[in-house]
């Protein structure tokens, strides 16, 4: 398995990143009223909290298989990669904006650093994910 990764080190970051997204779409799908509570979102938001859920455990399914049952793993898997990179960025600047510029909706802005702060990780992580396995997630 670690041969896939091309080492030990980009392995972890593939794990970390991608059980740091599980633990969120759980909470989103599976305990949106506690989620929801924390950041202080309306009972009328759940189904728009589970949507986001929904495509993080699609995420999370890509990435068990790519980790468990792909026979040749991240082989060929750059977009899978990159849409996850972007896809993680334009979470960050969008809540960037939100949060610090435009404030609409937040009434605890302390609470919602964290709207900013895990998506800057899980971009941090992705990218260095894409840089790290070029040379095998862009063959084809």
């Amino acid at each position: 398995m670690i041969e896939k990764f091309n080492n030990i080190y980009y392995l972890l970051i593939f794990v970390i990143h991608f059980l740091g997204i599980a633990i969120y779409s759980y909470q989103t799908i599976f305990q949106t009223r506690k989620f929801c509570t924390k950041f202080e979102i309306d009972d009328t938001g759940f189904p728009v909290v589970r949507f986001v859920g929904a495509f993080m455990l699609g995420w999370v399914l890509m990435a068990i298989y790519i980790l468990f049952i792909r026979r040749d793993g991240v082989v060929g898997a750059g977009s899978f990669f990159n849409l996850v990179f972007l896809t993680n960025l334009c979470i960050f600047l969008v809540n960037s904006y939100s949060i610090l510029i435009d404030q609409t909706g937040i009434k605890s802005p302390e609470r919602s650093r964290e709207g900013i702060i895990a998506p800057l990780i899980f971009s941090a992580l992705s990218a260095s994910l894409c840089y790290g396995l070029a040379d095998k997630i862009y063959l084809y």
